[in-house]
């Protein structure tokens, strides 16, 4: 009875509450309330009602007394009542009773864990009173409740960046900006915080987007802006370190004009001011100079001047403006120590960049001013070696330093410098102390990298290639112009001038250093090495403009080598002209040394006049004897090739008897006389030779001459077309068991190779040369990789390495072609210059592009190089190499616009090609092309005209009389019978060709001609007299064979039958590699004579030849019967006919034209 009670209780209760609830909302709270006070008394666990209760007493009445009862009844009912809670910590909050607040959130979520407003509640609260860890705890489990809440995200974000998360606090504000991304304006607290985190964390870039973004939002906020110039501050140091001069300027110009905006917000702020100085000065050391009119004929000396007076200019206005923005902090907020030590930077920055000379005690200042920061924080390490640092006194420095490391003994900084003052004072020993101790504590550090690199040529210091390594070192950590100039002047001694860390080092110290005239002639230097000789030209000239501005009077003999350089990078770059009036210049002067002289002799036999040259070379002769060993050597060498080139061999052989004979025993001039002893026929420097080789002492040069000595004995052994080739190879093989990793010996047996008439002695050659892994000189690699690309299209032409678009003919596969390709590309990347490099790459491309049916990247990749090899000026020049190479190239142009469907532009190539002057015989291929195409386009009348100008040329080379006439039979093209075969003929006897190769081919083109007229009987006849003449090749074998095997169908004959197998046997053991379609003809002729074993042996063998993406209709026909016929398929595992019926709808996929496949898969369906 009790139960029944108290549900009619709750159900009573339960109305009272519906009928307040309905009169609430409809605005009649008075009569609501009734309803309410009547349910709570009926049901005191109404919590809902209590809530609305509370409502009441709070909005309406305004009791709190009894709102708070109300709602903390409702609380205590259900814990869950986010509106009771919310609305109750309210009401607490409004009497400034927090400690109740934090009660009550922290006992409700304790009593319930999805109370999420009161871990909500409490988190927002444990935050103010800054309990962050207590907080993350609280608000994640508010976000369980509230995942979309972006403010609880936020607030998240805040106690992790406290906490010292950064990476989940990143997360967090992330979250908070995505889940406001409609406004933004909610958000740009988080925006502002996870920009400063990613300038922390060094993400730089990042960083500045949300700045942005934030600013896109409140262009006026203080924080936003502050952050933004920090991070462009921050990206560009990053820019610099990089050596992006530019790019960290014009970052630092924008930071610099943000900066200011954010000192008009907020004035009086010091970090503000100090950050726009750190911008200053920042910009004022990086700023690069630019000087945009560097054409080799235009260098104005005022102009350069100028240019480094405005570019000085700017460094200091920017230096001076830096300096006022760090006084300003500085009267804002003068116990801040570390500004002083700014100023006292920026007042040294000041003063070298000043032109007018300071006063006796101007250099004062800045250390002066350092002192300041020193009164504040006496203990502070930093400010005694910025002391030690800005201090002009060598006593006053050394004691700043010891301090310093009095304080912290592991501060590499103070070594460093330390180790540069004790360098300076000549102490060697206290100096590599000191820089080792810096680099043992910071290896990251780079003055101690480039003070070690200083200590070279002395007892226990670094060797040229030791030093080099240290500097790039330092100059890898840290791009100072001071190191970079030291890595360039050591590239020079240890021969690392075409590194392109060194070019893009000295490229930087340009920039940074441009009224320094050594940095422009190391430029020059590089340059020259890289050979680049227009730019060397223009970096000397820059180089003497810069010592004529320089203040300390510079040196004649640093004038006198300036000069030198830019006479020799004149001469190297073909400016005769100029480099002789430099000459002549320096003559007057009385500055004219040895090495000009040989200049200007070099200079004037440019110009051709060529008695001022021998006259000048007399000079030199003269004072041969006043020489060094080597600049006397050097100055033979000279006159022996000038005499050579003006005089004539004669002439110079005959110098060379009258020589002293101890002049003569010099590496370089036995290499002079060997070459021209390999000239003379007569041996008249034969005695002299023998002398002067006693004077080859190192592996290179024994390597070197061997290798002359090689091309010698293969120029006496040819003619005047070719070499005899075989009496070097045997030399070089003979040598090369006594030195056989000579890369010299090596690369001049694979060139000899390929000089060779052996076809397979392509394949040796690319085995004997060596290519010296990347890093090397360039020269070293030059001659390997034209034998590689030489060899590769040589290789192609009697076998391809692509067996998915064609069958390989050659056994010795040397190298993959797409590793030749990749070994030319590298070639040419380093070489952009190098038209060898390009052509050869060219060539291969084109053959790959060949055997892959031209494919659309190819032949694009191909026009893109074409074309800019055409753009070469040295393609203009009327030598006979450079023509045959464009003739190659606009051929291949041709050929591209060919596959291309573009006749126009193939005709245009062509014909341009035609008017080149190249040889007659050379000449054969462009109108043999010409006749390709007009056949292509059904053209018959200037094909025909083609025809006649290729039988008016002749050839020398057997394949252009078979393609000829292969054209002839195809187009019908005969002129005069026997016309095309006599000229072979000749050529074969000419050429002294393996005779039985070629006249093989050209039978089967004729035999092709009689099979297009469906004369098998003719073609039978042929082939069998061809055969009869003696010839062994495997194509003769096959086409007779399947000539053999149509004369059967036609009619049948076993004896033919038989010949046909014995044909196409025998073809299969002569072929060098496994053709396809000799094995599925072979057992076709088989079977119809009955022998069903061979048959299966044959296609089986016929069907592994093939790759599976290129097996034939026909073949997938012939093992479906033979499938059929045996019951099995390919896999005799399986004797599923569902498999061997997959056959016959391949071949009909295949060949869907054919009636046979489809008469049999009627038949199978039928069955």
């Amino acid at each position: 009875m009790e139960n029944k009670e108290e549900e009619e209780e709750e159900e009573e209760s339960q109305k009272h509450y519906n009928l307040g609830v309905l009169l609430w909302k409809e605005e009649e709270r008075e009569k609501a309330v009734e309803q309410f006070v009547i349910s709570a008394k009926l049901n005191p666990n109404n919590g809902s009602a209590f809530r609305y209760l509370g409502h009441y007493y709070s909005k309406i009445s305004i009791d709190k007394s009894r709102a708070l009862k109300c709602y903390t009844r409702a609380v205590n009912l259900n814990p869950d009542d986010f509106e009771a809670g919310e609305a109750l910590c309210d009401l607490l909050d409004e009497e400034g009773k927090r400690s109740l607040e934090i009660v009550l959130c922290r006992d409700t979520s304790e009593k319930s864990p999805k109370a999420f407003w009161a871990f909500r509640r409490l988190g927002y609260l444990q935050v103010e009173m800054k309990k962050w860890s207590e907080a993350v705890q609280s608000l994640q489990n508010a976000i369980r409740g509230y995942p979309s809440c972006a403010d609880l995200w936020e607030v998240l974000g805040l106690a992790y960046q406290r906490l010292g998360m950064l990476t989940a606090a990143l997360k967090s504000y992330a979250r908070a900006i995505e889940l406001a991304d409609t406004n933004l304006s909610l958000r740009v607290f988080a925006l502002v915080e996870s920009g400063n985190l990613l300038l922390m964390l060094g993400n730089f870039r990042k960083g500045i987007e949300h700045f942005r973004l934030a600013l896109e939002v409140v262009p006026q906020n203080a924080a936003a802006n502050f952050g933004l110039a920090s991070g462009l501050l921050g990206l560009s140091k990053e820019c610099v370190s990089s050596g992006a001069f530019s790019w960290g300027a014009l970052l630092l110009e924008e930071a610099a004009s943000v900066a200011k905006a954010t000192t008009c917000l907020i004035g009086n702020a010091s970090c503000v001011w100090k950050l726009l100085g750190d911008i200053q000065i920042a910009y004022a050391k990086c700023l690069p100079w630019t000087y945009d009119d560097k054409s080799q004929s235009s260098i104005n000396f005022e102009a350069f001047g100028v240019s480094i007076i405005a570019w000085k200019r700017k460094c200091l206005f920017s230096a001076v403006s830096a300096s006022h923005s760090y006084q300003r902090a500085l009267r804002l907020n003068p116990w801040q120590a570390n500004i002083y030590i700014d100023i006292a930077i920026s007042v040294d920055l000041i003063h070298s960049l000043e032109e007018e000379k300071q006063d006796q005690d101007a250099w004062k200042l800045p250390s002066k001013i350092s002192l300041g920061g020193l009164l504040l924080e006496k203990d502070n390490s930093d400010f005694w070696v910025a002391l030690g640092c800005l201090s002009r006194y060598t006593a006053l420095k050394q004691h700043a330093l010891i301090r310093s490391l009095q304080l912290d003994v592991s501060l590499a900084v103070a070594w460093a410098y330390l180790g540069k003052l004790y360098r300076k004072e000549g102490e060697k020993t206290l100096t590599m102390q000191a820089f080792d101790h810096a680099r043992s504590i910071d290896p990251s550090l780079a003055l101690p990298w480039a003070g070690m690199s200083a200590n070279i040529d002395q007892p226990g210091g670094y060797t040229h290639a030791e030093a080099y390594e240290s500097c790039l070192r330092a100059v890898q950590i840290s791009p100072l112009a001071e190191f970079q100039i030291g890595l360039g002047k050591l590239a020079f001694l240890s021969g690392h001038l075409s590194s392109p860390q060194v070019f893009g080092a000295i490229r930087q110290a340009v920039q940074r250093s441009p009224h320094f005239s050594e940095v422009h002639n190391l430029n020059g230097l590089i340059s020259e090495a890289r050979s680049d000789y227009q730019s060397a030209v223009v970096a000397y000239k820059l180089a003497r403009c810069a010592t004529n501005i320089s203040e300390g009077p510079a040196t004649e003999s640093h004038l006198f080598d300036i000069s030198v350089n830019m006479v020799r990078a004149l001469c190297l770059s073909g400016d005769a002209l100029e480099a002789a009036r430099e000459c002549e210049d320096l003559q007057k002067e009385g500055m004219l040394d040895s090495m000009g002289l040989q200049i200007y002799a070099v200079s004037l036999w440019q110009l051709g006049k060529h008695e001022q040259a021998l006259s000048v070379a007399r000079l030199l002769a003269a004072n041969v004897s006043t020489m060094d060993p080597l600049t006397a050597a050097a100055s033979i060498s000279l006159i022996c090739k000038l005499l050579y080139h003006i005089s004539g061999q004669e002439s110079t052989m005959t110098s060379i008897l009258r020589m002293p004979k101890d002049l003569l025993k010099n590496s370089k001039i036995s290499f002079i006389v060997s070459a021209l002893d390999a000239l003379d026929h007569s041996n008249q420097l034969k005695q002299v030779v023998s002398s002067t080789r006693t004077s080859l002492t190192s592996y290179e040069e024994i390597s070197g001459m061997h290798s002359l000595i090689a091309l010698s004995k293969s120029m006496r052994n040819g003619t005047d077309q070719s070499l005899g080739s075989q009496s070097g190879i045997a030399h070089l093989r003979k040598f090369l068991h006594v030195y056989p990793n000579s890369s010299t010996l090596r690369n001049q047996l694979g060139y000899l190779l390929l000089c060779s008439k052996e076809w397979k002695d392509i394949h040796t050659a690319v085995r004997c040369i060596v290519i010296d892994p990347p890093g090397h000189p360039v020269q070293s690699r030059r001659s390997a990789l034209e034998i590689l690309g030489a060899a590769g299209m040589a290789c192609s032409e009697i076998g391809t390495t692509y067996p998915g678009f064609s069958f390989p003919t050659c056994k010795d596969e040397f190298m993959h072609g797409a590793q030749i390709i990749q070994q030319l590309q590298r070639w040419l990347h380093q070489e952009p210059g190098n038209h060898n490099a390009r052509y050869l790459l060219v060539l291969n491309l084109l053959q790959k592009a060949r055997e892959e049916r031209y494919p659309r990247h190819l032949c694009v990749m191909l026009e893109r190089l074409v074309h800019g090899a055409l753009s070469s000026k040295i393609y203009s020049e009327n030598i006979v190499s450079f023509q045959y190479q464009k003739l190659q190239l606009l051929l291949c142009a041709s050929e591209i616009s060919f596959q291309s469907r573009d006749y126009v532009s193939c005709i245009d190539y062509a014909t341009h090609a035609s008017r080149l002057s190249v040889p007659d015989n050379v000449l054969f291929f462009v109108h043999l092309f010409l006749c390709r195409v007009y056949g292509s386009q059904g053209d018959i009348t200037k094909l025909r005209e083609e025809y006649t100008k290729c039988l008016y040329l002749k050839t020398g080379y057997p394949v252009g009389w078979i393609y000829l006439k292969f054209l002839e039979s195809k187009y019908r093209l005969q002129v005069d019978f026997g016309t095309v075969d006599t000229n072979l003929k000749e050529c074969l006897e000419e050429k002294s060709c393996p005779e039985n190769k070629w006249t093989g081919i050209f039978e089967v083109v004729r035999c092709q001609n009689y099979i297009w007229d469906q004369n098998f009987l003719q073609a039978e006849e042929i082939m069998q007299s061809s055969l009869l003449a003696g010839s062994s090749e495997s194509c003769l074998f096959l086409c007779y064979g399947a000539i053999c095997l149509q004369l059967a169908r036609m009619n049948w004959n076993s004896h033919i039958l038989e010949l046909a197998v014995k044909c196409l046997t025998k073809a299969q053991e002569t072929s060098s590699t496994p053709l396809p379609f000799i094995s599925v003809l072979l057992a076709q002729a088989q079977a119809s004579l009955g022998s069903k074993a061979k048959w299966e042996r044959s296609l089986r063998l016929e069907w592994y030849s093939w790759p599976p993406e290129m097996r034939p209709a026909e073949l997938y026909f012939q093992m479906y019967l033979l499938a059929r016929h045996q019951k099995t398929g390919l896999d005799s595992s399986s004797n599923s006919d569902q498999r061997s019926n997959r056959l016959i709808l391949r071949a009909i996929h295949l060949n869907p034209s054919c009636s046979r496949y489809w008469k049999l898969l009627c038949k199978i369906r039928n069955e």
